[in-house]
């Protein structure tokens, strides 16, 4: 009778999950946002004073940021900031004058102008023997090979794997890099620059352990019995860390931690790809999937929003030529301005917001994955060089 009765309870459930999801509904997918977004239009101005040119023009972009801001009523500058691109700038005497488009979805989410690099390396485990040698080794790199697809399905991002590299020799130290080479150059950077990514992509897998079996007790039919049961249905624990570096300073700008528990068929069969559908069919890689699609929204959310930035890979006078391309959205006629990466640092990185600009570039050749553009003057004293970097703002 109690078996009848649960098995009844059981059903319920189910017909309730089934109702709460209807055939028709689903979510609002970004070429959807993007249908439903409203352009605004504004100028603005500001002095030039000292000849600082970069600085009126900082000044002036963020006047016409403003003006779209009270245009829209829209109350944060960061999104507007990030969804806002310049599409004519001139002098006028001593001043200096700017035209800007913003876009913004019906959600205010940013309607980046700009695709942003990624790079995903793996994901370590922090304590050894949690997943065996019988089930699959695809989970240290593809958890973040699936972040980062997702992150390039979003169309906001470029993704790049090199999940055949850990940054952490300490994962139970993570985010922290234990690496002596990092005091005379990052690891972070160093893989960012070769990836040619504005972000790197990092975690640890901290917890994936199945419950311990010592209940299991005593003699007879019974403990015989769940012990059998127990290699059908099992809890296992799972705890993901995942982090986002910025590829310039090194800077860590994302730390969140993601747990669940698994009941069931704990186990991932050796040969299970993360992201296939006989991984997802499984309840480990279910909640590991969702974990990974609520990570990659997190990111896509927050890095969507930032200004984008790229590198200097080659300087010929005052043509420079950028890693970035029309895949990047990067187009004709785009004005970016310039930042130095300052030697004296030792290969570690600086960051935009304490550096000066050194100048602006003007891109007036675009391929898929490079441009080329041609310095503005006046020029400051310090030359482009190749390891420099050029931002939208």
């Amino acid at each position: 009778m109690k078996l009848l009765c649960r098995a009844l309870l059981l059903a319920g459930l189910l017909l309730q999950g089934c109702a709460s999801t209807t055939p028709g509904s689903s979510a609002v997918s970004g070429n959807d946002d993007q249908s439903k977004a409203k352009v605004f239009s504004a100028e603005g101005q500001a002095a030039i004073v000292d000849s600082d040119v970069f600085q009126a023009r900082r000044q002036a972009i963020q006047t016409a940021i403003n003006n779209v801001a009270a245009q829209a009523g829209h109350g944060n500058v960061d999104v507007l900031t990030s969804n806002t691109k310049v599409v004519d700038e001139w002098r006028e005497g001593r001043a200096y004058h700017v035209q800007v488009l913003a876009k913004l979805s019906e959600n205010q989410a940013c309607q980046a102008p700009y695709r942003k690099r990624i790079v995903a390396t793996a994901f370590p485990i922090v304590t050894s023997g949690q997943i065996s040698g019988n089930e699959s080794q695809d989970i240290y790199g593809g958890i973040p090979r699936e972040i980062n697809n997702l992150l390039l399905e979003s169309g906001d991002f470029i993704a790049r794997n090199k999940t055949d590299i850990s940054l952490y020799s300490r994962p139970d130290l993570a985010p922290e890099i234990m690496r002596a080479d990092d005091y005379f150059g990052s690891s972070i950077i160093n893989v960012a620059r070769q990836a040619e990514a504005q972000f790197v992509l990092s975690g640890v897998i901290r917890d994936f352990e199945v419950e311990s079996g010592e209940y299991i007790r005593g003699a007879g039919v019974f403990a015989q019995i769940k012990s059998a049961f127990r290699e059908v249905v099992a809890r296992r624990g799972i705890t993901l860390d995942v982090y986002v570096h910025d590829g310039f300073s090194g800077a860590l700008l994302f730390q969140h931690r993601y747990s669940d528990s698994i009941l069931g068929d704990v186990w991932i069969p050796s040969g299970y790809s993360v992201g296939s559908e006989r991984f997802k069919s499984t309840p480990a890689g279910n909640k590991i999937t969702a974990i990974i699609e609520m990570a990659s929204e997190d990111i896509r959310r927050l890095f969507s929003c930032y200004p984008f930035a790229a590198r200097v890979v080659k300087v010929d006078n005052d043509r420079i030529v950028i890693a970035a391309g029309s895949q990047d959205k990067i187009q004709r006629g785009d004005n970016l301005v310039v930042y130095a990466a300052d030697s004296a640092t030792h290969g570690l990185g600086v960051s935009g917001t304490n550096k000066e600009s050194i100048g602006m570039v003007k891109i007036d050749s675009v391929n898929a994955a490079f441009a080329v553009g041609r310095l503005a003057p006046p020029l400051t004293i310090r030359k482009v060089r190749v390891g420099d970097w050029v931002k939208s703002w």
